[in-house]
């Protein structure tokens, strides 16, 4: 007879099988020979409009492709991922000599919880994301309106001469983890990515009203991005209340000249609180990352409701201050040969960014040791790529018990 554990996990290993191959495969069959940085530095360079000024037109499109290949590294590669122990957690009882649910509440999504999943317990999950970005700092990416350089007359406020950009960025993600309880303190996880990544776009010169195309490119491509592996030790515990401190190392397993990687590890250290009555509770977390596409210092906070014993409501408030993310800014110059005409040059600079999200959404227990859940998550701040609502679902299976 076959064993309805080792049935459950093949089951799922299988789904998550098909689904990761289902994004691979839509990537591998819309690729380009050329790779995504090779796309941004040719939409960005060769530049149509004369400024009489190669240096500074070289140096503006090289600073603002680093920038915005930055940008899509850390969507990509160094993205929050779904919090460990977040769905099941048990802890032994001595009395009985059994493990027992250590929490009627399903958990976060993003924000960790201080309890650990429990000794010998074994969970996996896959989650996917499909995401068509809207907005740089800000900035429309899709319309056309985002300006690469521009020639005026310093009496006047609108270019006679223009040239846009159209970026169209779209990602599908499949996340698959695996959490391990250790001791009933102590659990890890591994988190392997899996995304495709397309990216095409157009440049046009507009001059005194007469569209004129220059350049068009595109390149799709998808693979495995940063594995992330964590760890987290309960440090004090009552209930589901306690403090955790844990660990997490990003390694750079992803491919950095497609941006599916930053190239350099990332280590972080973080602290984990919560505060769980019967039904509702508080989580928070602080955590510094250091390496990777750039250091950062993450807070986040969760609020949860057990509606029913196998429903829990979920809203989350996370906080993300960038060292050097950068910032695209428009340079303003006098044209170096034509009197009274000015040049506009969109560039970056190097400064912090703060981003701001929210995530609301709901963990439903569908039967047995299966979990699903589903959320959105929007940004508060212009910072960065923003996409409006950024729907998820991801499915939780609790192996061992």
């Amino acid at each position: 007879m076959t064993n309805p554990v080792v049935h459950g996990c093949v089951r799922f290993v299988m789904l998550g099988l098909a689904v990761t191959a289902l994004v691979l495969s839509t990537g591998v069959a819309e690729a380009r020979a050329q790779s995504v940085n090779d796309v941004l530095s040719f939409l960005l360079t060769n530049r149509s409009i004369p400024t009489d000024d190669f240096v500074r037109d070289r140096d503006a499109a090289d600073t603002t492709r680093a920038t915005i290949a930055r940008v899509l590294q850390v969507e990509i590669a160094t993205v929050p991922l779904a919090a460990s122990a977040s769905g099941f957690t048990y802890r032994l009882n001595r009395s009985l000599g059994i493990a027992e649910r250590s929490s009627q509440s399903f958990g976060p999504f993003f924000v960790h919880r201080s309890l650990t999943l429990g000794r010998r317990q074994v969970a996996v999950s896959i989650a996917y994301q499909n995401t068509a970005f809207q907005a740089l700092d800000g900035r429309p990416l899709r319309d056309g309106t985002l300006v690469a350089t521009a020639s005026r007359l310093a009496t006047d406020p609108e270019p006679f001469d223009v040239e846009t950009l159209t970026l169209r960025v779209q990602t599908r993600a499949t996340t698959v983890s695996a959490n391990v309880g250790i001791t009933d303190r102590l659990d890890v996880a591994l988190t392997v990515p899996f995304v495709a990544l397309s990216l095409s776009g157009e440049r046009v010169d507009t001059y005194r009203g007469l569209r004129s195309p220059q350049a068009s490119a595109s390149a799709t491509v998808a693979g495995v991005s940063d594995l992330l592996v964590r760890g987290k030790y309960n440090l004090l515990r009552e209930g589901g209340t306690g403090v955790a401190a844990g660990a997490e190392v990003r390694l750079p397993t992803g491919d950095a000249e497609n941006l599916l990687g930053t190239g350099h590890a990332a280590v972080a250290l973080r602290v984990i609180g919560s505060f769980e009555l019967q039904r509702f509770a508080v989580h928070g977390d602080a955590g510094y990352v250091m390496g990777g596409a750039t250091n950062e210092l993450d807070t986040a906070a969760a609020v949860t409701f057990v509606a029913t014993p196998r429903l829990t409501l979920v809203g989350e408030l996370s906080d993300r201050r960038l060292e050097s993310l950068g910032r695209l800014v428009d340079s303003v110059l006098p044209h170096p040969s034509l009197a009274g005409v000015d040049t506009l040059r969109l560039t970056a600079s190097p400064q912090a960014a703060h981003r701001i999200t929210t995530t609301a959404g709901l963990k439903w227990n569908v039967g047995s040791t299966w979990l699903l859940s589903g959320y959105v998550s929007h940004s508060l701040t212009e910072s960065g790529l923003t996409a409006g609502w950024r729907p998820t679902v991801t499915l939780d299976y609790l192996v061992a018990r």
